[in-house]
């Protein structure tokens, strides 16, 4: 076969050419290849900081706490005051999510603070932090508007828990407090209880918050009652819902008051 004459040709580019058995007299026509999309990565929305007021009349208390707290990142110590004056002040000023605060303090007792606090800027969440907190004068520092109790020799978790805890609107007090509570509003018979009502709860859940009252595990009330865990958490869930508690220091003092055990 003889090879032609001349330069040889330069090779095409490649195309894709959509043809038929009939068109060689029809123009081609080239279709472009669609490029690949790209995927971007969405950037995670950042977690809102819990902001803190520290209130304590000792240096080296504000100092460490402030410490411990700035160290975390969820934390935010917006700001520190010695007094109950400067605390108020600072509170409006800043709009704290959450204060720390002791109970003895100059000018205005942690007490008044509270109070103040409860009725003047609802929305901020109050924890008594100091050296010791009196089982007989817990209810009535959540009468006053307190949300956590938490002793200054704590482990760093166990604050920070509280604090998370107290952030999101449920108490948080030991057991042993817990029990102290439950004695008082009970035996005591100057404290008032609010009107009764069923709530809409079946015999089932009345007997499963009795039980939460007697500070049983859900454990211990599957074995009493000779269910299983998972139905105690049902109904738990359905006691929570209607009494508009949220965990199991709420329901039991709901309980109490309204005379549900």
């Amino acid at each position: 076969m003889a090879l032609p004459h001349g330069p040889i040709p330069k090779p095409k580019r490649a195309t894709l050419v959509a043809n038929r058995p009939d068109d060689t007299a029809r123009p081609r026509t080239t279709v472009e290849a669609t490029p690949p999309k790209v995927s971007v990565p969405r950037t995670a929305a950042p977690v809102a900081e819990i902001r803190i007021l520290i209130v304590d009349d000792h240096p080296l208390v504000r100092e460490g706490l402030r410490s411990l707290l700035t160290h975390q990142p969820e934390f935010r110590v917006v700001g520190v005051a010695a007094d109950g004056d400067e605390a108020l002040r600072l509170a409006v000023e800043l709009i704290p999510d959450v204060v720390l605060l002791d109970l003895v303090m100059p000018k205005k007792s942690g007490v008044e603070v509270i109070r103040e606090l409860k009725r003047t800027l609802p929305r901020i969440k109050t924890i008594v932090c100091t050296a010791r907190v009196e089982q007989s004068d817990v209810l009535a520092l959540l009468r006053s508007g307190a949300r956590g109790f938490v002793e200054q020799g704590v482990t760093a978790d166990l604050l920070f828990k509280c604090i998370r805890i107290v952030h999101y609107g449920q108490l948080w007090v030991n057991r042993s407090t817990v029990t102290a509570v439950m004695e008082q509003l009970t035996l005591n018979p100057d404290i008032p209880f609010l009107e009764r009502s069923d709530f809409g709860l079946t015999p089932r859940e009345r007997e499963i918050v009795r039980r939460v009252v007697a500070g049983e595990t859900n454990r211990k009330i599957a074995q009493l009652l000779s269910i299983g865990q998972d139905t105690v958490k049902h109904h738990l869930t359905r006691v929570f819902n209607k009494t508009a508690t949220s965990n199991r220091l709420e329901l039991a003092l709901f309980a109490i008051a309204r005379r549900l055990a």
